[in-house]
């Protein structure tokens, strides 16, 4: 979301403030907002200003300075360089933007790109829509807009966010490997438009061209297979422990014992073996893309 420099209190209010909510869930991450809140006040003070003065010269609104300050709002990256060339701090607020990446999304999207970070594998069956490690910015915007009950403004762009910072793992060294199994109905429906359905198809060629990647189509025209009780996700790490889950088995409910890895791998592995081949799931998806 862009943000002018220079507006007022007003023009800065509300869902377009230039920060995040703290999640009053997430404990360690209210932690970190809440000490980089005391770092910019005690920057702030060392340089004998008041927050209203402060606020005016990096052009944001005094009652956003004390939100940011009492660790109640989560300052874009934009807020800290602007803090940092006002007060003088040679880089040194600046680099508070590293302690904010995180915080700033969701704990539970946190939590999973954590994961993924650390797996040397991953297994994923998308059924109805375009699994989020393969999806367009736009792409899940309008997945996120669409959401019942809604979320708000701010919530939409955390998620976007997360989301996108989700794919650094295409260019993990060493690199993973990473298999995907796409249904062919989350191809065909236009979400965000046609030109906005164009450029997934793009990417989704563009990352099924990854030496490490295996993307293969399910067609509709297969008339069952083990994945049509919901998704599959399974993660493997270098110490051989795995997690995995499923809506469709255990309750929905994460799972790392071997037992149960065991059946959804077996499950993955007979949709792998039902859908196109990699080579054959390029060609599918250009052919849909023609027809775009």
């Amino acid at each position: 979301m862009s943000v002018v420099v220079g507006g007022t209190e007003s023009e800065h209010d509300g869902a377009d403030e230039p920060g995040w909510d703290v999640d009053p869930d997430d404990e360690s991450g209210a932690a970190v907002v809440a000490a980089v809140g005391r770092q910019l006040k005690a920057w702030r003070e060392e340089a004998g200003m008041r927050a209203a003065e402060f606020g005016a010269a990096i052009g944001y609104g005094e009652d956003l300075v004390h939100k940011v300050e009492g660790g109640r709002r989560i300052a874009r990256p934009e807020f800290l360089d602007r803090a940092d060339e006002v007060l003088g701090a040679h880089g040194k607020i600046a680099a508070m933007k590293r302690d904010l990446a995180e915080v700033r999304y969701p704990k539970r999207v946190r939590d999973l790109a954590r994961m993924e970070a650390k797996a040397v594998e991953v297994a994923v069956y998308a059924s109805h829509g375009v699994h989020g490690l393969l999806q367009t910015e736009a792409h899940a915007r309008v997945l996120l807009e669409t959401r019942q009950p809604s979320y708000s403004r701010d919530e939409v762009e955390r998620g976007v966010a997360a989301r996108m910072a989700r794919r650094s793992i295409f260019g993990r060294t060493p690199a993973p490997a990473l298999s995907f199994v796409q249904e062919e109905a989350a191809l065909r429906r236009p979400i965000g438009g046609r030109s906005e359905l164009r450029r997934q198809l793009e990417q989704l060629l563009e990352i099924a061209q990854l030496r490490n990647v295996s993307l293969q189509i399910m067609p509709l025209a297969c008339e069952s297979h083990p994945g049509l009780d919901g998704e599959i996700e399974v993660l493997k790490f270098s110490d051989g422990t795995a997690v995995g889950r499923s809506p469709g088995a255990f309750n929905g409910r994460a799972v790392s014992d071997p037992r149960h890895l065991r059946i959804l791998e077996l499950r993955y592995g007979m949709i792998r073996a039902q859908a196109l081949a990699p080579r054959e799931s390029m060609t599918f998806i250009e052919h849909v893309l023609g027809e775009t």
